[in-house]
């Protein structure tokens, strides 16, 4: 049985459609959601993590249906989510602000429960500013702070949003290891805007724009879709979608390439953005039409 199954799910703020005619099945590995600002990403995150409701369609968590309280309260005994912000209350270290979020997730035991603070803290390498007050933290540790909240129990489903912004390349690879060990069992949804961790940690890719669903797939097959796409050259390319000149000096080129073009493999970011562009494209044709 897969852990999350949406079917037909549409989600509306007053006039603006954020999710229209989503159907989706995620089972354990991990997922990368990607798309611009807007697409429908923290969405449906809120919606996996039962802090919101669909407006329309299905939404299946282990089983589960979140409207219901049984239901919700039952996913959140398997959830971890870490929102792209959060608010942290004030006084507390960063021990205790796990360990208050660990006795409201049911762990009673105080010595099970101040291991496993200890185990996620060590995680996300903040075990040696434990006694130090969250409000000290720099805003790296803090967003660290709140994957360890996430990681407690080791959840089946583990929702993340932005998971690597605020972090440093170091601190981003010990997460992406830590993230990879957690997909073998789990299931894991990544929304980002950094592809290269979705082109480092995920098999599969699904591309967000304006509410629906782009491309749901593996990374291979959407890099593929780019093959022939992408050049370099000495100067920007009247053809390219999008072009940018490079540490070497030279321009990269994304879009239709010029017969004698120097064609280079494409990369997951060329992949996806051909497919919004080449999306948005379409839509303002259809439009004009």
């Amino acid at each position: 049985m897969n852990t999350v199954a949406l079917s037909g799910v549409g989600k509306s703020y007053g006039r603006n459609t954020a999710l229209a005619d989503v159907t989706l099945d995620l089972g354990p590995g991990i997922t990368g959601l990607l798309g611009p600002n807007g697409a429908g990403k923290t969405t449906i995150l809120r919606i996996l993590a039962t802090a919101l409701a669909a407006d329309q369609g299905t939404v299946r968590i282990m089983g589960e249906d979140p409207r219901s309280l049984t239901g919700r309260t039952t996913v959140r005994r398997h959830l971890g989510y870490a929102p792209q912000e959060t608010g942290f209350p004030r006084g507390f270290t960063a021990f205790s602000f796990i360990d208050y979020l660990a006795i409201l997730k049911e762990w009673s035991d105080a010595g099970t429960r101040h291991e496993e603070v200890r185990r996620v803290l060590e995680l996300v390498d903040l075990a040696d500013v434990a006694p130090k007050r969250v409000g000290a933290l720099s805003g790296g540790q803090r967003r660290r702070l709140v994957l360890a909240q996430a990681l407690l129990g080791r959840p089946d489903l583990l929702v993340l949003d932005e998971p690597t912004a605020g972090l440093d390349p170091a601190q981003r690879g010990r997460l992406r290891d830590v993230l990879g060990q957690a997909g073998e069992s789990a299931t894991v949804v990544i929304s980002t805007h950094q592809t290269e961790d979705v082109a480092a940690l995920c098999e599969r890719v699904i591309v967000l724009d304006r509410g629906q669903v782009l491309f749901d797939g593996r990374i291979v097959d959407l890099v593929s879709e780019a093959a022939g796409r992408v050049w370099m050259s000495d100067t920007r390319q009247p053809t390219a979608q999008y072009a940018w000149r490079t540490g070497t000096g030279r321009v990269r080129n994304v879009g239709d390439p010029p017969p004698d073009a120097e064609l280079i493999e494409p990369a997951l970011e060329d992949a996806y953005l051909l497919l919004v562009g080449d999306a948005a494209d379409d839509e303002r044709l259809e439009s004009a039409s």
